[in-house]
């Protein structure tokens, strides 16, 4: 891999206004995880350059810059777009911001946010540069930006000790060649905030309306890729999220189409696999594990994509009972999930329906084959290793056609999708 260098300067001054949160609700019950999803709006941002309605786009060059990095020195055109600061109604430790966009060739964009806490405004921290194709940019997360305000763990911003932060705001830039008029396209943009409670120990939630209800998702394995293109991190272990975002697509029968995967070897069993890994890679991650990556690749193909965190196994069935299964987030020792066969630091897997007495199924991409994706998993265990706080603390990817409305979030709470 070779290291990536930056030079990037985009600076504006932009006016601060408020958007207020939604009325309050009761406070989670104990234990429970504090978390917000909002929707940016991008008519009531701060506009320099771009057209703002029901999606963003580059109007006008609000000036030049260069970029370097693994591809060479380009200049580019640019114009930004900056929310409206958002209150989140509770001082939040983490935020995932999360988009969707169209990146024609010649074009990309880059995703900042900036927080609120008790000594004011922290700094711009860029949450990702993205691009669907890999010609321009070379895709990627940030690293080495934390300060005394806080950091971004690849995808995460993790506000600093003592300092959480009661507000935010997004920035987006668009990037185009000099004299071009493609644009990016940006449908949508949100971000989850959330603060998780130390736990070791997850009780398992009540039902929530999907028990007996199983999905029809595809199943795919990620080991079967075991030292596939090394240069986009070699399958097997490392491409448990393309997978699971693949098997999405799948079910929506929105995943790339055989022209699309024309340069997977021949051999290859699941093509689209391998195309989601290469086009979700984040190249100073070195992996295909970012989480908003991951969203943003489904929105190439036409589908809406975010990032949240649920709070219980009970809201996750709300989902699948409207027909959306839910990509999760977990970790665990081998024993702590009864069937899984393994340990891991991190995976990602499907969850695509409940038992008649409420167990997990899903579609876990850990398997040896295809036809051994299903599993189902004990309620009590799987609701464990993915709610704690030595886990993901209930992260999720929410993906699904723009017209498939989301159902209801959980009353008196926040909304979280």
């Amino acid at each position: 891999m070779r290291a990536v260098t930056v030079i990037l300067s985009t600076v504006l001054s932009t006016s601060l206004s408020v958007v207020p949160p939604a009325a309050a609700g009761p406070e989670p019950p104990a234990g429970v995880a504090d978390v917000v999803y909002q929707r940016a709006a991008f008519r009531d941002g701060t506009a320099a350059g771009v057209a703002a309605g029901r999606t963003l786009t580059l109007r006008s060059p609000a000036g030049t810059t260069t970029y370097t990095d693994a591809l060479g020195t380009r200049r580019w055109e640019y114009a930004t777009w900056t929310g409206a600061e958002r209150r989140i109604g509770f001082p939040a430790t983490e935020l995932v911001a999360s988009w969707t966009a169209d990146t024609p060739a010649g074009t990309w964009l880059q995703v900042e946010m900036r927080g609120r806490h008790a000594g004011g405004l922290t700094k711009w921290y860029v949450m990702g540069r993205w691009a669907y194709g890999e010609q321009d940019i070379r895709r990627t997360s940030l690293p080495g930006q934390g300060d005394a305000g806080g950091t971004v763990a690849v995808d995460t911003f993790v506000a600093a000790t003592g300092r959480p932060i009661t507000g935010y705001q997004l920035r987006l830039t668009l990037y185009r060649a000099p004299g071009s008029h493609a644009t990016p396209v940006v449908r949508a943009l949100g971000a989850m905030a959330s603060a998780v409670p130390a736990r070791d120990r997850v009780p398992a939630s009540p039902g929530g309306g999907a028990w007996g209800v199983e999905l029809a998702v595809p199943r795919r394995s990620q080991s079967i890729h075991q030292g596939h293109y090394p240069e986009w991190d070699g399958g097997g272990q490392a491409w448990c999220s393309p997978t699971s975002t693949t098997m999405v697509l799948g079910y929506w029968d929105r995943w790339p189409s055989a022209a699309d995967t024309a340069w997977v070897d021949p051999a290859d069993p699941d093509p689209e696999v391998d195309h989601a890994a290469r086009y979700v890679y984040d190249h100073a991650y070195q992996g295909a594990g970012n989480w908003p990556f991951n969203t943003a690749y489904a929105g190439h193909y036409g589908l809406a994509g975010f990032i949240t965190r649920l709070r219980s196994l009970t809201e996750l069935e709300r989902l699948v009972a409207a027909g959306i299964p839910v990509i999760t987030s977990q970790s665990f020792k081998e024993h702590e999930l009864p069937g899984a066969g393994y340990g891991t630091n991190g995976h990602i897997m499907v969850v695509i329906g409940f038992t008649a007495t409420g167990d997990v199924i899903a579609n876990d991409p850990a398997s040896p084959s295809d036809q051994a994706v299903r599993r189902v998993y004990p309620r009590a265990d799987f609701e464990n290793v993915w709610q704690r706080s030595s886990s993901s603390g209930g992260i999720a990817y929410i993906i699904h056609p723009p017209d498939r409305p989301l159902p209801p979030t959980t009353p008196g709470l926040p909304a979280n999708w």
